[in-house]
């Protein structure tokens, strides 16, 4: 069989193939509320044949969003919408897991199709917050310094998302320390620079993550996989590199993450990234053989073949897939027999199976 159609076990999960629906933001809820959009949205995917549908950047706080289209989890009334979104999924032989994020600095702004710019405290905006008072990009308003306080309120706040999403019934939580979010910005010098516990040195900059990591396990089952979307560089002089990620991630794999997800880039609004298939394959690779855990390979991925390919030579566990799945929901049903697999269609969709 296909590597890319035979199933990988993580702790006690079985995902059915080795496809991931990427989590990408949608910005169509209020007040972090799921709507039919996403009932639709991740149900079809699901229907499609991926193995798991990881939810789009679910905000752990209100001040967490990137946007007030965000969805969210920071309060108990989330719960029963997505409860119904997560049964349909498991129900069409799928894995529902959830993307917990802050988005630190690049928060309160306009959703893309409306500019996406920084909206202002006076325009119905919201005090951002990051490690250090830098902004992301020069023209917009500087984010807050985090008190201790306030970052023990951050990972507070990821615990009780972690707790949520088990009452929802996820299967699989991602903890979003990519992308320039604030996890990320934490990570890198280049918007870290502080000069307490969490600031200077590789070991202090790594600890808000840790500890999220660490908070989350009191609460998240031992047989539920944990990982982590990473950007494995910065793609800027000064900033996070490769190597780092690399030591990180052999860390992570001693405080019980399950598998890397290897991206890039987000933190620095001006840098010059290389795009070209598959570009960030090799992050995924050199993680994945230099301390053995699993890693998620991700960005313009788009073949079957390309899928299989970077599988068959060990260069990732897993597939996920953004772009594609928003253009192909079925791409797993629908690129099957390009690799002579005959993988189980829905009843209600059996009249299309075979052209």
């Amino acid at each position: 069989m296909a590597k890319l159609f035979s199933p990988l076990t993580i702790k006690g999960i079985t995902f059915k193939n080795r496809i991931v629906v990427s989590p990408m933001c949608q910005y169509s809820s209020e007040d972090g509320f799921a709507n039919d959009w996403h009932l639709v949205h991740l149900g079809s995917r699901a229907v499609g044949g991926a193995a798991l549908i990881i939810q789009e950047a679910t905000a752990v706080s209100p001040e967490g969003r990137i946007t007030s289209g965000d969805m969210g989890l920071w309060k108990d009334e989330h719960i029963e919408k997505l409860s119904a979104i997560v049964s349909f999924i498991h129900h069409q032989g799928a894995v529902a897991g959830i993307q917990l994020a802050h988005a630190g600095r690049k928060a309160s702004c306009n959703i893309p199709w409306k500019g996406g710019k920084q909206i202002s405290i006076q325009d119905g905006g919201w005090k951002t917050v990051a490690p250090s008072a830098i902004p992301f990009k020069e023209e917009e308003d500087a984010p807050e310094a985090l008190t201790i306080d306030g970052i023990q309120k951050v990972i507070s706040d990821f615990k009780a998302a972690a707790l949520r999403a088990l009452r929802v019934g996820y299967k699989v939580i991602e903890i979003h320390g990519a992308h320039g979010y604030l996890v990320n910005e934490f990570l890198s010098p280049l918007s870290n620079q502080r000069t307490d516990e969490y600031g200077g040195s590789f070991e202090n900059r790594i600890r808000l993550l840790l500890e999220i990591t660490a908070a989350i396990k009191t609460v998240w089952p031992e047989e539920f996989p944990l990982f982590v979307r990473i950007s494995s560089t910065d793609w800027a002089d000064g900033g996070w590199t490769g190597e780092d990620s690399v030591q990180l991630s052999a860390i992570l794999k001693t405080k019980g993450v399950d598998l890397v997800d290897c991206s890039s880039g987000g933190l620095s609004p001006h840098v010059k990234i290389p795009l070209s298939p598959g570009y960030q394959v090799p992050f995924a690779e050199k993680i994945k053989k230099q301390t053995g855990i699993l890693t998620g390979a991700v960005g313009l991925i788009t073949t079957a073949q390309q899928a299989e390919d970077i599988l068959v030579n060990d260069k990732a566990d897993l597939i996920l897939m953004a772009r594609e799945s928003l253009r192909d929901p079925y791409f797993p049903l629908s690129v099957a027999g390009e690799l002579n697999v005959d993988v189980q269609w829905p009843a209600q969709y059996l009249r299309a199976k075979n052209k």
